[in-house]
């Protein structure tokens, strides 16, 4: 009797689903694919819904449930799950995040994103303690996706009654199938891929053909953007303009101890391969760093900038023995220029650095100002130019002989449009805290 009373609530839930996907469907379109990727699955011992990314797990009561209350009770229940997939929180690596603090940012992040969008399928009575909670988060963060609003609640040490009014109001489904302690996880990079192939779809079509979608679903919109942002490591990125150079030291990483042992067994005092004398390594030789001191770039970002600058590069094994680099104060005309050959002279600037400028953004000056350097030999082999600025100015037109970086920092995660021949990283203030 059980089993039928389960079959027949199994029956009803099925029905219920391809309801949500077929109302979710005819209003937003973009959203084809993405609601045909999860497959449903009952479960009696969830309290909720519950997805991994390829199966959506339910509690066919509460499903039940939700229907009663409204057709756009369970759409957004739904739709809840799949904006966790496309949005990537389900495999997000996390290592020391607060798990309980993340699940709520991912929760906040997408029921906002479903309460921007106008459409009747998913309206529901607005809550007065929500638009606050939205609102004070927007004043902070432009945008309110997962790490931005995990971000703003760390910094925020919330009380312990402020975090169960939170979880109470925006915890839509369960997360234990996102991250299993002590186990590998558990989605396949296939489905990831996949996840991540759909995001950037819909990313194209709501930019190409859905001109009328996109401005319907800008929340979602400007959330895809971050997501598809493409993420860089300052560190990494800053050794694409190292030299590789051979060095006398050993090198460790060719030696073979197989063979070294063998040697030594079979005749004794022989070993068949010894350590090599010289050794590629990556060195920062001849370098530009170009600071936009413009009225629109704060002072504190350009310091942190430097620090995390100078972090990198004061280590002993990022540089030669002989070096060369230009730190360049630009607003619309070239401010000062310091040259730092050893790390003392690196470690002195620092101490004094201070911002001169704070005029327009005109990018040409520097550049120019490099070429006039190239043109005397001030340089022996320059390997690239960094340039930090947040905001808009003139290019040049013509490609310079060196490799250039614009680094951005964007509190608007507002992607930038930068020549074809340079190359792009934006930050925002964590990536230089």
């Amino acid at each position: 009797m059980f089993e039928e009373q389960l079959l027949e609530k199994v029956d009803i839930c099925t029905e219920i689903l391809a309801g949500c996907r077929n109302e979710l469907y005819l209003n937003m379109r973009f959203l084809d694919v993405a609601l045909h990727s999860l497959r449903p699955e009952p479960s009696m011992e969830l309290g909720r819904t519950a997805t991994d990314g390829i199966v959506l797990r339910y509690n066919p009561e509460y499903l039940m449930q939700q229907y009663r209350l409204g057709n756009a009770w369970a759409n957004r229940c739904y739709l809840h799950s799949i904006f966790h997939c496309l949005m990537g929180h389900v495999w997000n690596p996390r290592g020391t995040m607060d798990r309980q603090l993340w699940n709520l940012a991912c929760d906040i992040a997408v029921e906002s994103m479903i309460d921007s969008l106008p459409y009747r399928c998913l309206r529901i009575p607005s809550k007065p303690y929500r638009r606050a909670v939205y609102q004070g988060l927007e004043k902070k963060v432009p945008v309110l996706n997962g790490e931005g609003v995990y971000y703003l609640l760390q910094k925020a040490e919330l009380d312990v009654r402020v975090l169960a009014r939170l979880l109470q109001e925006f915890a839509v489904d369960e997360h234990f199938l996102w991250e299993q302690e002590g186990k590998e996880h558990p989605i396949p990079m296939q489905q990831q891929s996949q996840w991540k192939d759909i995001r950037d779809k819909m990313e194209t079509e709501l930019d190409t053909f859905s001109k009328e979608a996109a401005e319907d679903s800008k929340g979602l919109r400007e959330q895809l953007r971050v997501e598809n942002r493409e993420r860089y490591d300052y560190r990494d990125f800053l050794k694409k303009f190292c030299v590789l150079k051979e060095e006398m030291q050993v090198d460790m990483d060719s030696f073979d101890y197989i063979f070294y042992h063998y040697g030594m067994e079979l005749y004794g005092n022989m070993p068949l391969i010894e350590h090599l004398e010289t050794r590629e390594v990556q060195r920062i030789e001849d370098f530009v760093i170009v600071i936009d001191t413009s009225m629109s770039c704060k002072a504190v970002l350009v310091q942190k900038f430097l620090e995390e600058t100078y972090s990198i590069l004061s280590q002993s094994e990022s540089f030669c023995r002989r070096f060369c680099i230009h730190i360049i104060q630009c607003d619309e005309r070239v401010q000062s220029d310091v040259v730092v050959e050893n790390r003392q002279q690196l470690q002195e600037y620092m101490r004094n650095f201070q911002v001169q400028g704070m005029g327009g953004t005109d990018f040409r000056p520097a550049f120019a100002y490099v070429n006039a350097l190239l043109a005397k030999k001030a340089f022996h082999k320059l390997r690239g130019l960094l340039y930090f600025t947040d905001g808009y100015g003139i290019f040049p037109l013509k490609k310079p002989q060196y490799d250039t970086a614009f680094i951005f920092f964007r509190e608007d995660y507002q992607d930038v449009d930068v020549p074809l021949w340079a190359i792009k990283l934006i930050l925002d203030e964590r990536n230089l805290s």
